[in-house]
Order: C-alpha cells, then structure tokens, then sequence
C-alpha cells in the first residue's frame, strides 16, 4: 500500500513538474518573440528617424532655388515636426489606435515629400544641384529602408500573434499577460496610385 501511494506521488510530481517546466519554456519563448517585435518596431522608428534627419537638408537645400514654393516647404516642414513628435512604445504596440495615429503622420510626411518632390521638377537647375542630387538618393534610400524594416516588424509581429494564440500556448499567454500586437497596415488610399502633375 505504501509502495503504491509512492508511485503514485512520484507520477504526480513528474507531471506536475513536466507542466511547470513547458509553463516556463513556452513563457520564455513568448519573452523572446516579444523582443524579437519590440527590436524590430525599434528598427521601424530608426528609419524612420533617418527620414526626419534628412527632412531639413532636403529643405534648406530646396529653399534656394525655389523661393516662391514656401507653402510646399512649409507643409513639409510641419510635417516633419509631427511626425518625430509621435512616438511608440513597445507597450503602445498593443494598442491598434495608436499605430494607426503613428501611420497617419508618417503618411502626411511621406505626401508632403512626394508634392515636394513634384516641385523640384518645375527647377531644373536644382535637379542637378549635387547636394539635391545626394539628398534625393539618401531620401530614396531611405523610403526603401522603411518598407523593408515594417514588412520586417510584420513578420514578427505574425510569429508572435501566432504563438500567443496557438493552444496550448495561448493558455500560458493568457495567464502570463502577452497581447497580440498590432500590424503596421497599409492606408486605406495606399492602392490609388499617386497623381503626378507638372
């Protein structure tokens, strides 16, 4: 009888110790694919800051040659100073609101840019302007770098989502606090191709 009621502990304190330990290893990969987003929203908001550096260059630069043009530089310039004034948190990253508030200045940045872009063509002295010339690419460069690092954070953040609602792990998620997050989305008029005029 005694032998048995030991067996039995035994089996219980295995299994017990069997599901603290998958507890804790499915804990500790949620940690490491929570990182692995907030790194690469991080990286998101690194390029993006890029753009903002390269903003003013890019204006000043303009401002010589196209004097009479102030409202397209003055949009970009607002612009700029609304985009680098949002910033997310990795916790704001739970939040689907405040990204989309994030992607909506981003978006009149990148339209202020564009109409400043459309600019430039009226001045072709300007087009050739060494100094525009490496600000355009560096822009360019960077634009590229954007959609690179949000399909980057996308992917992440799929990964993510998708461990933190699979069970029997959503379980362990559930009980230790991970929330889904939120994807970096495309704007609603993102398939209207742009109107250029010149």
């Amino acid at each position: 009888m005694l032998r048995g009621l030991l067996v039995a502990l035994i089996v219980v304190v295995l299994v017990v110790g069997g599901l603290a330990s998958w507890a804790i290893a499915v804990n500790n990969q949620l940690v490491v694919q929570e990182q692995n987003v907030n790194e690469k929203w991080a990286q998101v908001q690194n390029v993006y800051q890029r753009r903002a550096d390269l903003v003013p260059n890019l204006v000043e630069t303009v401002k010589g040659f196209a004097a009479q043009e102030r409202t397209v530089l003055e949009e970009v310039t607002q612009a700029r100073a609304s985009a680098t004034a949002i910033q997310l948190t990795p916790q704001a990253l739970n939040d689907p609101r405040a990204l989309e508030r994030f992607q909506a200045v981003q978006n009149q940045l990148s339209g202020a840019l564009s109409r400043l872009l459309v600019t430039v063509e009226r001045y072709p002295d300007l087009k050739s302007n060494q100094n525009f010339l490496a600000l355009q690419t560096q822009l360019e460069g960077t634009e590229n770098r954007i959609a690179v690092e949000r399909r980057r954070f996308n992917e992440a953040v799929r990964d993510y989502n998708t461990r933190v609602r699979l069970f029997p792990g959503s379980a362990v998620a559930g009980f230790a606090g991970f929330q889904p997050k939120a994807f970096f989305e495309a704007t609603a008029d993102a398939a209207t191709p742009p109107k250029v005029k010149f």
